[in-house]
C-alpha cells in the first residue's frame, strides 16, 4: 500500500498549557505564558551546567531543578551561588521548574527577571514530574500528518479507514457506531507518532464528532448517539483501504502475506477490502479487527489451516494453544 509522506514541521506547545495541565505555581513569567513556546520534547536537569560545563547544552529544553541541584549549590558561598545561577539563566531557557516546593533563593528570582526566564514551581517529586512532562511533550510535539479518512475503535482496535471520496467510509463508520463501536475522527484524521512504534489518531478540534453523510447532511455523532459512541484519541492498530471492486484484480483470500503501510516511519498492518453491493463492510471490518487482534496475540488461522492440510511446516512461533476455542 501507499506511503504516507511526512512533511517536516516544527510544532510548539504554549507554556500556559504546561502550567495548566500540571497545576504549576508561577513565580515569575516575563510575558503572557500563552505566547511562550516550548519546542523541544526533551527536558534537562542542569547538574553539569551549574558546575560550569555548557558543552552540548540545549537551551531550548525545559529545565528542572530538584533537591540534588539545590544541595549542590549550597556547598558554595552566596557570591558563588549568585554567579553560577546567573551564568546558568543567561542561556535563556524557555522555563525553569523547581520541584518539591523548594523555596527559590532571591538570587534566582533576580536572575530570572534579569534574563526574562519563566520560573515555575511544583509540589511533585522530580522524577514523577519529569516523567509526566516528557510524556505530555512527546504527544504535543510529536511528528504528525493529516490524512483524509475515518478513524474508529472496533473491539479495542484502532482502525483507520482510507479510500477515495464516495467509497463509503463515513457510511461504514456510522454503521459501526450503531453496532456499539466508537468514532474518533471523520473526514480528517490527525496522526501523531508518539513513540518509535506507536501512532495515535485524533480529530481536529473544530470538526470533532461531526460526520457528513451524503443525502443526510451533517450530524453530530456525540449528540445523536451519546458520549459512549465517541472517543478523543485512539492508537492506530490497522489500516483498511476501501476500494471499488475490480474484477481484473486478484484479492487476498488467505491472509498469509502480511501487508504494511509506512506512516511517519511506523509500519502499520494493513489490508484492502473491495466494495460492492451485497458486502456488509461493517461486519467485515469487525471480523478484520478481531482477526488482527488474534494475530497480535500469537494465533494465525490461515497458518493453522495450511498446517492441517500439510502445505506448510508447523510454525514454532505460534505458541498459543487455542484448542477448541
Amino acid at each position: 500500500m501507499g506511503e504516507v509522506v511526512f512533511l517536516a514541521t516544527k510544532f510548539i506547545v504554549p507554556l500556559q498549557k504546561i502550567i495548566k495541565d500540571f497545576n504549576l505555581e508561577v513565580l515569575y513569567v516575563p510575558e503572557d505564558a500563552s505566547t511562550i513556546a516550548i519546542s523541544s520534547p526533551e527536558v534537562n536537569r542542569p547538574g553539569l551546567q551549574l558546575s560550569g560545563f555548557f558543552d552540548y547544552f540545549d537551551s531550548q529544553r525545559v529545565q528542572i531543578l530538584g533537591k540534588s541541584e539545590f544541595a549542590f549549590l549550597q556547598q558554595f558561598d552566596d557570591t558563588e551561588i549568585t554567579n553560577r545561577i546567573d551564568n546558568y539563566f543567561s542561556t535563556c531557557p524557555p522555563a525553569v521548574v523547581i520541584t518539591r516546593n523548594i523555596e527559590a533563593p532571591a538570587c534566582m528570582m533576580d536572575a530570572a527577571k534579569a534574563h526574562k526566564v519563566s520560573l515555575l514551581r511544583t509540589a511533585d517529586g522530580t522524577s514523577a514530574f519529569m516523567a509526566g512532562l516528557i510524556a505530555e511533550l512527546n504527544v504535543e510535539l510529536a511528528p504528525r500528518v493529516t490524512r483524509h479518512g475515518v478513524l474508529v475503535e472496533v473491539y479495542g482496535e484502532g482502525i483507520l479507514l482510507l479510500g477515495e471520496s464516495g467509497v463509503g467510509k463515513s457510511e461504514t463508520a456510522i454503521e459501526l457506531v450503531k453496532r456499539g463501536h466508537r468514532l474518533i475522527a471523520d473526514d480528517a484524521v490527525e496522526i501523531r507518532r508518539v513513540s518509535a512504534k506507536t501512532l495515535v489518531g485524533s480529530s481536529p478540534e473544530n470538526i470533532r464528532h461531526f460526520m457528513e453523510l451524503r443525502g443526510v447532511g451533517i450530524i453530530n455523532a456525540r449528540r445523536l448517539f451519546g458520549i459512549g459512541a465517541v472517543k478523543m484519541t485512539e492508537k492506530i492498530n490497522m489500516i483498511v483501504q476501501l476500494e471499488q471492486w475490480d474484477a481484473t484484480k486478484v484479492y487476498d483470500r488467505m491472509g498469509m502475506n502480511e501487508e504494511y503501510t509506512d506512516v511517519l516511519g511506523v509500519q502499520v498492518s494493513s489490508l484492502t477490502i473491495p466494495v460492492k453491493p451485497g458486502r456488509n463492510l461493517a461486519i467485515i471490518i469487525e471480523v478484520a479487527a478481531m482477526n488482527n487482534r488474534q494475530k497480535r496475540m500469537g494465533y494465525n488461522a490461515a497458518q493453522e489451516l495450511l498446517e492441517k492440510l500439510g502445505m506448510v511446516e508447523p510454525d514454532s512461533t505460534q505458541t498459543t494453544d487455542w484448542g477448541d476455542f
